[in-house]
């Protein structure tokens, strides 16, 4: 009997039968969520033969909502996701420059879904454009509520935006010129805190060796080097028996790293360069939300773009999990595009339940299935040999590989 996932004594109590709730997606969405559901299903049925089962609940966003209902991010949605603790999307229309604001960055904010996680590798027999894509196994936390994607921005004309120069220019001695649009980037200690606490738990969880902090604190002292500032604090006060600091190992030496998890920190810039020449020496990056969504889509790239990039939403308890690209709207409806992106993030949706029998099984297949050269039209065109799939071709080739 499907039941709803609980919260007991701190932890999700995930019962055989979860209902799990579904947003389909636009563009491409349905296309994705079709192949996807089909693979989630087979892998659950191989690894526990009936034993647990998904059931399926579907809630509406994006353009579906809105020719249901007349609303593009109803309260309902919202709330049934809430209810059921776990949800998994396809990608939602998000326009470039005007009209609504991101469904995808609103999901976030009123869900309190703080920790944008992308993990990041390469599966092998995937194209790359690098020459060592194995080296990348990185797994990124992206503050999700704050920096510039809180949304406080005025057109240069609102009387809104003329207020904020004249008072910036009046009372705080700046001097911006009157045809600036204005925007307001803050970073507060609370939201560093949580971000950096769940990247160390993550790392503590794992036997991951490094956790990075990625700002940009040489220019925006206040924002992104407070940032660095409250990670390094906020690791010293609460895991204090399990981190060193990059500047305390050079002065203990290489032995006081052992057993433990080193805390460093790059410049953003930097840390786009050394993902790619020195991809080997990182773990886990931990970024305020701007500098964790270059690094999200600069990594991805390496081990064969977002068409193959899982990314999961998180805060205390509530999880939405979804493809990391966009709509694609010119492909929707043509059972073309890769659901790589979709199929991963139901992995980690899976490994959330804790049903590591089910991930496991899904992923060989997939690397598996990719390895064969039966891939979509975004992986065929980078590869000799490669026996061009549909969309549901490339999820019946991972069901029969399981």
């Amino acid at each position: 009997m499907a039941e709803k996932i609980s919260i007991k004594n701190g932890k999700l109590v995930v019962p055989d039968e979860p209902i799990i709730t579904y947003i389909e997606g636009d563009g491409t969405g349905p296309d994705i969520w079709l192949a996807t559901k089909q693979v989630v299903e087979a892998a659950v049925e191989k690894a526990y033969a009936g034993k647990r089962k998904i059931e399926w609940l579907e809630v509406l966003a994006g353009e579906k909502a809105y020719q249901a209902v007349g609303e593009w991010l109803p309260q309902e949605t919202i709330d049934k996701i809430r209810e059921h603790v776990v949800a998994i999307k396809g990608p939602l229309t998000t326009p470039i420059g005007g009209g609504f604001r991101s469904l995808n960055v609103t999901l976030r904010q009123v869900l309190s879904l703080y920790a944008c996680i992308r993990p990041v590798k390469w599966l092998q027999g995937t194209p790359s454009p690098v020459v060592h894509p194995e080296w990348v196994d990185i797994v990124i936390f992206r503050e999700n509520t704050e920096d510039i994607y809180a949304g406080l921005e005025w057109e240069c004309d609102d009387e809104a935006a003329r207020q904020v120069r004249s008072f910036l220019n009046e009372k705080m001695s700046c001097d911006i010129p009157a045809d600036a649009g204005i925007g307001i980037k803050y970073i507060s200690r609370t939201a560093t805190e949580r971000i950096m606490r769940k990247a160390l738990n993550y790392a503590l969880d794992n036997k991951r060796k490094t956790v990075t902090i990625v700002h940009k604190g040489n220019i925006m002292k206040y924002t992104e080097g407070s940032f660095k500032n409250w990670c390094y604090e906020l690791a010293l006060r609460e895991f204090r028996e399990y981190v060193i600091t990059e500047e305390e190992l050079q002065v203990e030496g290489e032995k006081a790293r052992e057993g433990k998890i080193l805390v460093n920190d790059r410049i953003t810039d930097n840390m786009l360069q050394q993902l790619l020449l020195r991809s080997r020496e990182y773990d886990v990056l931990v970024a305020p939300n701007l500098n964790g969504d270059y690094l999200s889509d600069a990594a991805a790239a390496q081990v064969g773009g977002l068409g193959m990039a899982p990314g999961g939403n998180i805060g205390d308890y509530t999880a939405v999990f979804e493809a990391t690209h966009g709509t694609a709207p010119k492909y929707a409806g043509q059972d073309k595009v890769n659901p790589g992106s979709l199929i991963m993030s139901a992995g980690m949706m899976l490994d959330y339940l804790g049903w590591h029998e089910a991930v496991w099984i899904m992923e060989s297949a997939v690397e598996k299935t990719i390895i064969q050269k039966k891939v979509t039209y975004d992986l065929a065109r980078q590869m000799r040999g490669a026996i061009k799939q549909k969309t549901s071709e490339f999820a019946e080739a991972v069901v029969n590989n399981m």
